[in-house]
């Protein structure tokens, strides 16, 4: 029977700019071949320094920089911005969230998370010669249901997306359009362990099917297999 284990990684502490990821969660955990570490945006964007200084007695003062920090905007109701960010994610606010830093300060989203989780895997593959995934996370809403859920914004080591197309239902009926966003998945789950106030940045999924870890040929993360060209997408 397939069973996954997850547990929050506890005791990471204040992320500073510079701050060594992978080396943190070493510090604080054990790992073993085909585990997947799934790492909050936040603690990513705090150690890559996107941040931006922001007036804490005014509570509008980050939107110019949800109007910088996006490429188009979708849909405005309010105070509220639905905007595409440079990577071709549809979030609210482009993604720049107030929650979980400092007064006065705003997280952006990382410059390019695909990038960000290779240089997490790398840190722990250097240390430990351990092979893990790592899913960088954030919270999204989602058209049409209420409710955020954690997805991926960046991957490495995994196949984001493992195409089921071709094989056969337990009817023995050909799959004609399944296509799975594992990487998502593994975000949401590592969610319900990490939370949104518990301040636990950093999950460990165990259990994985290794079939969804990826030989460097079937690389890629969230930015290229994820993320809905605009010829693809049926809602732009």
């Amino acid at each position: 029977m397939a069973r996954l284990t997850v547990w929050g990684v506890e005791g990471i502490g204040e992320v500073t700019r510079g701050a060594d990821i992978a080396g943190m969660i070493l510090d604080r955990t054990e790992l073993r071949d085909g585990d997947v570490v799934v790492v909050t945006q936040k603690i990513v964007s705090k150690a890559e320094g996107a941040m931006a200084q922001v007036d804490a007695s005014n509570p509008l003062s980050h939107k110019p920089l949800v109007e910088r920090e996006s490429v188009r905007v979708i849909r405005r109701r309010g105070e509220l911005i639905i905007a595409e960010t440079k990577h071709g994610f549809v979030c609210a606010n482009a993604g720049i969230d107030l929650s979980n830093v400092d007064s006065g300060w705003a997280a952006l989203l990382p410059d390019d998370p695909d990038r960000s989780a290779r240089r997490i895997r790398d840190g722990i593959l250097g240390r430990t010669r351990i092979n893990v995934g790592v899913v960088i996370s954030d919270t999204f809403g989602r058209p049409w249901r209420r409710g955020v859920t954690d997805v991926a914004i960046g991957s490495a080591g995994l196949i984001p997306v493992v195409d089921l197309r071709g094989t056969q239902d337990a009817y023995g009926r050909e799959l004609q359009v399944t296509e799975v966003c594992v990487v998502d998945e593994i975000a949401g789950a590592a969610d319900l362990v990490m939370g949104k106030a518990a301040g636990v940045p950093v999950a460990v999924v165990r259990g994985v099917n290794p079939e969804w870890f990826a030989a460097p040929a079937q690389g890629g993360g969230v930015l290229d297999r994820v993320v809905r060209t605009p010829q693809e997408d049926l809602f732009r």
